[in-house]
């Protein structure tokens, strides 16, 4: 922690406390988020283990996905609704149990209902750590909030990429009983978790209301704050069941169409989750320097061109392409949820749940309907139907700007 995550709300005025950018207790939970992202994306890095043990189809692999994210989908808003009317940053470290469980379980599920089980654990797991620590990153943000939401959200995209390399290392040699050996990185967690709770009890609900406090009101006629975050529960949409095509069957899409071993696949996603890793650094930043709505309407609009030569391109051209994608399409996500929590202030909880947790659960079904899909079609139509999606792009234009009164 920095010298500013340890003094007392009384060392400085509420107004300079709510401003300052509070770097410590932002990578800490950054990290956390890392190792929480790796371990939940140990369950789609070895699909292709479950496929051939359980002799399962893509419907089967589509449903546990579903499972894990609506899980988390369905309680992420509630838990952050619960912490904008009673706070508890206790439920950060107690949360990586589930996560514990969930990779426990997995690790000896030989039968499809335990693996539904341990998905469900990890999506309980998740739900209970995104809207909390999202809302202490906000806390500790000060007058840089996309630059928070950025820091916070990259741990999480560095954890997600570091899954699949991690099954590629591990799980592929060691077998299915190695995610034992990741459960305990949960308690790591929790013991990070435990100290970033004691400085927001202490200091982050201050921080939150003297910010809150100071807020000015935007400028936006009647209405327009529900339709622009209607707008962005679309784009979403559009966002993460593209994502979930490729965080789920891309290996799958690259070992039917060009023949190569699930090593190699899962070096490929490793390369597209890394990429996503650096948008979602960079697109937090540019939206506090040039504007959220800017940001979005490239990001997401602008990946259109690229998705729609995927479905056509070489093996040598296959990778540079998702790079693309993935660096453009992450950087919408901080911009929209920070967007998002402008449009409702006072109710920073309720939003990174509501957001976190709808594009959990539109990942989920995503993962689902595009598993049937392939089944009845092949995975190669997947991505020929996905490549439009992008095109919701078009709907930032319609999103409110969000100038101050």
């Amino acid at each position: 922690m920095t010298d500013t995550a340890i003094r007392s709300p009384a060392a400085e005025p509420p107004h300079d406390q709510a401003q300052t950018t509070v770097f410590g207790v932002i990578l800490a939970i950054s990290g956390c988020h890392l190792l929480n992202d790796m371990m939940q994306s140990l369950l789609p890095a070895i699909y292709p283990n479950l496929k051939t043990d359980l002799n399962l189809s893509f419907g089967e692999i589509g449903l546990v996905t579903l499972a894990y994210q609506i899980t988390a989908s369905i309680l992420q808003p509630l838990v952050g609704l619960y912490a904008d009317r009673r706070s508890n940053p206790w439920v950060l470290p107690g949360g990586t149990l589930f996560s514990l469980a969930g990779l426990a379980v997995l690790s000896i599920a030989h039968v499809y209902g335990l693996v539904l089980l341990g998905a469900c654990l990890l999506g309980v797991g998740s739900s209970v750590f995104h809207p909390e620590s999202s809302r202490v990153a906000r806390m500790a943000a000060g007058g840089r909030p996309g630059l928070a939401q950025s820091l916070f959200q990259v741990g999480g995209n560095a954890g997600q990429a570091l899954g699949p390399l991690a099954a590629a290392l591990i799980v592929v040699r060691w077998g299915q009983s190695s995610l034992a050996l990741f459960a305990l990185l949960a308690l790591l967690a929790g013991a990070v978790l435990w100290n970033v709770a004691v400085w927001a009890r202490h200091h982050g609900a201050a921080r939150l209301a003297a910010g809150s406090g100071r807020k000015v009101a935007l400028d936006l006629p009647k209405g327009a704050a529900g339709k622009g975050i209607a707008i962005l529960l679309v784009l979403i949409f559009s966002k993460y069941v593209y994502m979930a095509s490729l965080t789920s069957y891309f290996t799958f899409y690259l070992i039917e169409r060009f023949s190569v071993s699930v090593e190699n696949a899962q070096m490929h996603l490793f390369a597209f989750l890394a990429a996503v890793a650096l948008g979602t650094i960079a697109g937090g930043p540019v939206g506090d320097r040039f504007g959220r709505k800017a940001v979005i309407w490239i990001s997401i609009l602008g990946v259109l061109p690229f998705t729609l030569l995927l479905p056509y391109a070489s093996l040598f051209w296959t990778g540079p392409l998702v790079v693309i994608i993935g660096l453009l399409l992450a950087s919408a996500f901080p911009a929209i949820v920070v967007l998002a929590q402008e449009l409702a202030p006072g109710r920073i909880g309720m939003i990174s749940g509501l957001f976190f947790g709808f594009s959990f659960g539109m990942g989920g079904l995503g993962a689902a309907v595009l598993g049937e899909l392939a089944d009845w079609k092949g995975v190669e139509t997947v991505y020929k139907v996905c490549a439009v999606l992008p095109a919701l792009g078009l709907l930032a234009a319609f999103l409110p700007n969000t100038r101050r009164a």
